[in-house]
């Protein structure tokens, strides 16, 4: 492919706490109708690493279905989440929790403020971070987009920050790339976009950006072919990542003809 990498390849892997992979979408476990469709999505995505909200999934009772039954957790990297968390010490306690029946020190981190938005309460992330890191998690950190916040959660320790493009369960797609970008030329750990992906061409957008990878649930377990959506989502953030690493045409506000003006010139 005249040097660029293939992005289902390792020669285009990314890293994240140690850890590397060569799937750049990343996927939720929940939302589904039921744990076979989820199975199905999740297989259908192509992605490695499955976000788990740890207070909703069940991980623990075989009296009951339980996801690991249907997400085999020697195939995938379950990463514990604290969707549901509206203070610091919630999402300390739900993680700390989540480890004792795991084993898992690899988690992301959210703390949401109030409805109707859900937007990341960025005081509280600070201060379940401190407490996380204290505690030797290894800690992926769901954020407001914001560069400052971005970049105190990196000094922190955070392993990986993941901007909002939307609130969450929006399917609004990236409102502030702008943001987006300047996140990503600043950082030194993986950046995600995390939220607010619609369709196959929000998941575009964000591998265009320059982003490391994308996380996203409800664009697949809300569409009405929740399979066929996962397949679309994993086509579109190979698509993405292949116009980053080629690198787009620049933009310009006059036309430039690709065909020739005069004859006798060899078009272009």
């Amino acid at each position: 492919m005249d040097g660029i990498p293939n992005p289902a390849t390792q020669d285009d892997s990314w890293e994240v706490a140690g850890l590397r992979f060569r799937s750049r979408l990343i996927v939720g476990t929940g939302r589904y109708k039921d744990l076979e469709e989820t199975g199905r999505a999740i297989e259908a995505s192509g992605a490695e690493i499955v976000t788990v909200a740890v207070r909703r999934v069940n991980l623990g009772d075989p009296g009951a279905p339980m996801l690991q039954d249907y997400v085999d957790p020697k195939r995938y990297t379950y990463l514990p989440n604290t969707a549901g968390c509206f203070t610091a010490q919630d999402a300390v306690r739900t993680l700390r929790l989540a480890r004792e029946a795991g084993g898992w020190n690899l988690v992301k981190l959210e703390v949401l403020g109030p409805p109707p938005f859900l937007y990341p309460d960025m005081r509280a992330t600070f201060e379940a971070l401190e407490a996380l890191l204290k505690d030797g998690f290894q800690v992926m950190v769901y954020c407001s987009d914001d560069p400052i916040a971005a970049k105190r959660l990196e000094e922190m320790g955070a392993v990986a920050v993941m901007p909002l493009g939307a609130p969450i369960g929006s399917g609004l797609g990236i409102q502030n790339p702008v943001m987006i970008r300047a996140i990503i030329e600043q950082a030194k750990v993986p950046v995600l976009v995390d939220a607010g992906v619609g369709t196959a061409s929000d998941a575009t957008y964000a591998m265009e950006l320059g982003c490391d990878a994308v996380l996203m649930n409800s664009a697949i377990a809300h569409a009405r072919d929740s399979v066929r959506m996962a397949r679309a989502m994993r086509a579109a953030v190979e698509a993405g990542r292949l116009a980053f690493l080629a690198g787009r045409m620049p933009r310009q506000y006059a036309a430039d003809p690709s065909s020739p003006l005069q004859s006798g010139l060899i078009g272009r």
